[in-house]
């Protein structure tokens, strides 16, 4: 069934075409390769891997609660308007509220892809090029999976958050190639990991699970090539161009603070959405949630040089300026850990199936 019907509200902005500008930088010497990004080029050549083989599909999910997720994922959960709904209610706010979350993994994931093919158009070094050509076939797999596990488990789409439209809006319509690394690669991808290491986490449905970890091995690379890049470029812009991507950063972090409020999910299940937007911004849960998701951009942002005034005043303010202390690195190594143990694991799984296969043979 094509994804309009899957759609739980209307979709405004079909066919969203937008007028970005961005110039096409050939390089003609080819060997001007940092080892840094050579690497990082190398391990994506050697980590391409095929949704459709390394992810067990034949796993369902429950119609109650689709990825096993504690009620305490849920932002409103604990109050008096999650107290007064019965269990059939809570069931759709389950589903509708997971299908919201990965959908908008999904229209992420596919501003991404667009927003690599321009780094591979833009950036001035063969040796970016080169690694970024990798990251648009992980991105492309990306919305593969995160595609197939709404259509044919949830059977159920919501449409572009509003706050991730502008911010995509912003990183594409720019011209300046560092503002598609800072916006993509540091940022939105950045809040990417954080959100889905929730789900890889603490879902107890393996599906859901294991494409979540596969996809943040792929993006804990895509992190670090921000991250490397931008450390070598920052230092060489004057005082007002690093002031001028510290104010895009600061929009863009309080965009993507709110753009998990969902108030369009409560109004869709017929909640009132103020309500429950008013108890969700400051429950314990969002609290919670909002220190993980930060806890891969601030790090970044400090490393990169982004560490003026204004960005220190946005993360106190947001209550996440303790973050900086945390090694993004050690992070980014432990997510590619993570994806290599669901393998084993699954392995396991596939050859203890073929060895009862076997058995009922003999």
């Amino acid at each position: 069934m094509a994804t309009e019907y899957r759609y739980a509200m209307p979709v405004e902005q079909t066919n969203w075409v937008i007028d970005g500008k961005a110039d096409t930088t050939f390089r003609w010497e080819y060997e001007d390769g940092r080892d840094s990004l050579l690497t990082l080029y190398d391990k994506g050549k050697k980590q391409q891997w095929d949704a459709a083989d390394r992810i067990d599909w034949s796993q369902d999910l429950d119609p109650e609660n689709p990825m096993l997720l504690p009620d305490q994922a849920i932002s409103i959960f604990g109050s008096p308007i999650w107290e007064k709904l019965n269990q059939k209610e809570r069931n759709n706010i389950r589903r509708h509220g997971q299908a919201w979350q990965i959908s908008q993994f999904l229209h992420g994931e596919q501003g991404a892809l667009i927003c690599t093919a321009k780094i591979v158009q833009q950036v001035p070094s063969i040796d970016a090029k080169f690694y970024a050509a990798t990251q648009v076939m992980d991105e492309a797999r990306h919305v593969e999976a995160f595609s197939r596990l709404l259509h044919s488990k949830f059977e159920l789409a919501y449409p572009i958050n509003p706050q991730l439209k502008i911010l995509l809006e912003q990183i594409i319509r720019d011209p300046r190639w560092d503002f598609t690394y800072l916006g993509m690669q540091v940022l939105v991808e950045g809040l990417a990991l954080a959100a889905f290491q929730r789900i890889r986490d603490f879902s107890q449905n393996k599906l859901a699970a294991s494409v979540n970890a596969y996809v943040m091995q792929d993006e804990a690379r895509h992190v670090a090539f921000g991250r490397l890049a931008l450390r070598d470029y920052y230092p060489q812009l004057t005082q007002h161009e690093r002031d001028e991507r510290e104010e895009f950063a600061v929009e863009a972090c309080w965009l993507m603070r709110d753009r998990f409020l969902a108030e369009e999910l409560w109004e869709n299940v017929g909640l009132d959405a103020k309500e429950c937007v008013a108890y969700s911004r400051d429950s314990s849960t969002m609290t919670h949630f909002r220190g993980r998701l930060f806890s891969r951009i601030v790090p970044t942002i400090k490393d990169i040089g982004l560490w003026g005034p204004k960005i220190q005043d946005a993360f106190t303010k947001m209550g996440v300026m303790d973050l900086a202390q945390l090694d993004s690195g050690i992070m980014l190594a432990q997510d590619a850990k993570v994806a290599d143990d669901f393998d084993k694991e699954l392995a396991k799984r596939r050859a203890d199936i073929e060895k009862v296969a076997q058995a009922a043979a003999d």
